[in-house]
């Protein structure tokens, strides 16, 4: 399963499913509660300025609930490949 999660409200995430045809739930966060626990929320700098960003991030998770690996800074060209390789290898232990 493939889930989403950003503290976007779910009418905008709704939009960007659709415009972007994403074919898998998109979770909103506005507390940012998942966002923290997956440590996808940091300090950032952009322009000498810090400030408190989410960081685009892949989490692969087992079926017990045990995380496997983790993307950081994930751009998206390339990335589900990247993702699938990592599946077809668990597949094959």
């Amino acid at each position: 399963m493939i889930l989403g999660c950003s503290a976007d409200k779910p009418e905008m995430l709704a939009k960007f499913r659709a415009k972007h045809k994403i074919n898998f739930p998109l979770l909103s966060d506005p507390d940012f509660l998942a966002i923290e626990a997956y440590g996808a929320r940091r300090l950032k700098t952009f322009l000498g300025k810090s400030f408190l960003g989410i960081v685009r991030s892949s989490v692969l998770i087992d079926r017990e609930g045990k995380v496997i690996r983790v993307w950081e800074k994930v751009t998206a060209k390339g990335h589900a490949d990247e993702v699938l390789a990592a599946l077809a290898g668990l597949k094959q232990k």
